[in-house]
């Protein structure tokens, strides 16, 4: 059976979204902490994945587990929305020097192998 220009136009088109409902993606900003910064936002995989690390220009960020204490961690689990800041079970903590208003460029890696590269901005006190 041969198809026709448009239908392999139509079956390219829907596989290439989902291919992209799959990535996963982010919104994300800093938060100043003492040291550096705290990464706040939501990370969003399809259907579960483990967050297993993230990178600035500084180098590797740390990866917290905070019930009741915060303890560092191996990976972090994404059920599908992953919360983080202050007052979440599980944090990200960059070390450095930030500037309010500074864009900082970051990869986040996740155990299925695919690697998210975002932007967060520092936020105001």
């Amino acid at each position: 059976m041969r198809l026709g220009r448009g239908a392999v136009l139509l079956l390219l088109a829907g596989l290439g979204m989902a291919l992209a409902a799959r990535l996963p993606t982010a919104d994300l900003g800093l938060r100043p902490a003492f040291g550096g910064a705290v990464l706040q936002g939501r990370v969003t995989v399809a259907g579960g994945d483990e967050l297993t690390g993230v990178w600035s220009g500084a180098g590797r960020a740390r990866l917290l587990r905070c019930t009741p204490r915060c303890e560092t961690v191996e990976s972090i689990p994404v059920p599908g929305t992953l919360l983080l800041g202050e007052g979440t079970p599980y944090r990200v903590v960059l070390a450095g020097e930030f500037r309010p208003g500074q864009r900082v460029r970051l990869a986040l890696r996740f155990r299925g192998a695919a690697v998210l590269n975002a932007e967060a901005a520092m936020l105001r006190p």
